[in-house]
């Protein structure tokens, strides 16, 4: 099992976080750091002015929706005080893929520890919290109860408001993280999640989300209002990338085992087809690519080199996804693009998007792969937001394990 821990280590460079080992009093747990760089401090810093005063507000975040269980403490929807994510990856990939009833199990028997720590690493007591956010789908649903079960629990011990997050919605965002104490020059476009107008504002925009569950083309007017202008017709493109990795023996998750293989091949070795669904249509489809791979691993060519497979998937994906976000940055006339989830994780996702949208004139922005994957930091950035739009969750919150993005329907008081 990993913990990855947003965590400063005593003489880093400014910035970053080392890898390090920190050791807790609980019974046979032991927690390796895994390490990211988010956007500097300086360029994200935010705050609310009370009285005249600037007053920080302390946001728990709590992510439960499917194999990680996370929690963080985010200050003013944006700094990142502490991320402790715990990984169930190991548990898992015996079976190829996440079983719901043991990831429930699992969240069940670390989720207050993880919580306990992520107070501790932020240095904010329970009583300074100032609100919970916890995701309420989509995902699954014995996993999403375990999170909502305790954020529940909190929010009417503490007295704190309740905020329910789609996790989709966390993901996006990611985009507006920044790390405690960073000092970067530059992180994309450092503009606000707030709809000020202005030269600096960056709505509207398009956001590609690409999960493991999920593969999404919105359009965003400002934070909290989302339009589908595409959505995968069956396989997500990380589905897509679990079951290939599977077919050719590499194990779970197949995202970074791909990823890494890809780095060693030659990504023009293998034809592989592209889904084209009509014109003008923004929807993806990734079913047909998964059987071509299946063809050719039976086929006389399966003697050909994995890592040139690899990388000639891992290309058609991101091609496919790069070719339909553009498109729909062209038909609404926005010039900035987010990329979250999982697989915008991807390095060559995220290089053929930045590349090919330079020359549109479209600025790219993506979180560090740490805050692409599931963490609670996104669900507090995300709550925050929606706290102050004036949002706000009933205890009568419940899981909805195919919520759908922009419908607050089961969230509202």
């Amino acid at each position: 099992m990993v913990f990855a821990v947003g965590l400063a280590s005593p003489g880093a460079v400014p910035g970053s976080v080392k890898i390090a080992r920190l050791a807790i009093t609980r019974p046979s747990l032991a927690w390796p750091v895994s390490s990211f760089t988010a956007p500097p401090e300086a360029a994200w810093k935010s705050s609310l002015i009370d009285g005249g005063k600037s007053v920080a507000h302390f946001t728990l975040g709590i992510e439960t929706s499917c194999d990680e269980t996370s929690a963080a403490v985010v200050e003013d929807g944006r700094l990142i005080l502490s991320n402790v994510i715990f990984s169930q990856i190991d548990l898992h990939a015996r079976y190829g893929g996440v079983v719901p009833e043991i990831a429930s199990r699992r969240h069940l028997e670390v989720v207050v520890l993880v919580i306990e720590e992520a107070l501790r690493q932020s240095g904010v007591a329970r009583s300074n919290l100032d609100l919970i956010a916890v995701t309420y789908g989509p995902g699954l649903v014995g996993p999403l109860l375990v999170g909502v079960s305790l954020a529940k629990a909190l929010a009417y011990g503490l007295e704190r408001p309740l905020i329910g997050v789609n996790h989709l919605e966390g993901h996006i965002f990611a985009n507006f993280l920044a790390e405690k104490g960073g000092s970067s020059a530059d992180w994309g476009w450092a503009a606000k999640p707030s709809n000020s107008g202005g030269t600096d504002s960056p709505w509207p925009l398009i956001c590609l989300v690409a999960s493991g569950g999920h593969s999404d083309i919105i359009y965003m007017t400002e934070p909290g209002e989302y339009e589908l202008l595409g959505k995968t017709r069956d396989d997500a493109a990380g589905e897509a990338f679990d079951k290939v990795a599977r077919l050719m023996g590499l194990g779970y998750p197949g995202g970074p085992l791909i990823d890494r293989l890809a780095q060693e091949g030659n990504a023009g070795a293998v034809p592989l087809p592209r889904a084209h669904l009509g014109e003008g249509s923004l929807d993806f489809s990734f079913s047909g690519l998964k059987t071509a791979v299946w063809h050719y691993l039976q086929g006389p060519g399966r003697g050909a080199a994995l890592a040139d497979l690899a990388a000639s998937f891992q290309l058609a994906v991101a091609d496919a996804l790069v070719e339909k976000t553009l498109a729909a940055a062209s038909q609404r006339g926005v010039k900035r693009v987010l990329l979250a989830g999982g697989v915008a994780a991807n390095s060559a996702l995220r290089r053929l998007l930045t590349e090919r949208a330079a020359r549109q004139g479209i600025t790219v922005s993506y979180p560090p792969p740490l805050l692409c994957t599931d963490n609670g930091a996104m669900i507090a950035g995300a709550g925050f937001y929606a706290w102050r739009r004036g949002e706000r969750s009933s205890l009568e919150l419940n899981a909805v394990p195919n919520l759908v993005l922009g419908d607050r329907r089961q969230s509202a008081v």
